[in-house]
């Protein structure tokens, strides 16, 4: 992977739009765009972007189990069981 190959200036965004699309859709790695040497923007397809938000909200979901077990907010498996069969048969 050649880092180097996903840095580019605004100006090749304005000028070559069509060329940097298909270089994301084609190698699904996110493209830096640069204005005056700084980086500004990160251009990724839509499928990496999905699944990038989708491991987020996993590690948000584990962090706060995780905080819930600290916290001591936690159910023994045999009350878990018996509160869905609860549930269930109230259905």
């Amino acid at each position: 992977m050649n880092i180097s190959s996903d840095i580019k200036p605004v100006t090749y965004l304005k000028s070559r739009s069509a060329d940097l699309l298909k270089q994301i859709n084609d190698t699904h790695r996110p493209v830096i765009i640069t204005q005056n040497g700084k980086p500004r923007a990160v251009v990724q397809d839509p499928e990496s972007f999905e699944n990038m938000q989708n491991a987020i909200g996993i590690l948000k979901l584990i962090s706060m189990g995780e905080e819930d077990i600290r916290a001591g907010k936690t159910h023994s498996q045999e009350e878990v069981f018996a509160l869905i069969e609860k549930n269930l048969k109230k259905k």
